[in-house]
């Protein structure tokens, strides 16, 4: 929670009020955000553009880097769709792919 505050003060900047600049309060962000988990909502937006991804062309440029394989000596490389297919397991979804491919019914798991 107190790492969100910070990035929702570094966000919204210093308010001025009455010539003096002030950083806004708790309460204030609470009322300004009606979401109050800012981490839950980053997964949200994450899940909405791996739907977006999935339905993509598949000889569009990013499909084929969220989707290609890192090569190279070492311990492999996260990518971007791990962390995100790491999210949609701990969700429970089942047969993910083929429900993101239908736009209504990904919009009806997130």
């Amino acid at each position: 929670m107190t790492w969100e505050r910070k990035v929702l003060r570094k966000i919204c900047g210093p308010t001025k009020e009455n010539g003096q600049w002030r950083i806004e309060t708790n309460e204030e962000l609470r009322t300004k955000y009606k979401s109050q988990d800012i981490v839950t909502e980053i997964k949200i937006r994450r899940l909405e553009w791996l739907g977006h991804v999935i339905r993509m062309n598949e000889t569009g440029p990013v499909k084929k880097i969220c989707e290609g394989k890192l090569e190279g000596r070492g311990r492999p490389r996260l990518r971007w769709i791990n962390n995100v297919e790491d999210n949609v397991r701990k969700l429970g979804v089942k047969r993910w792919r083929t429900k993101a491919l239908d736009r209504e019914e990904w919009a009806s798991i997130l």
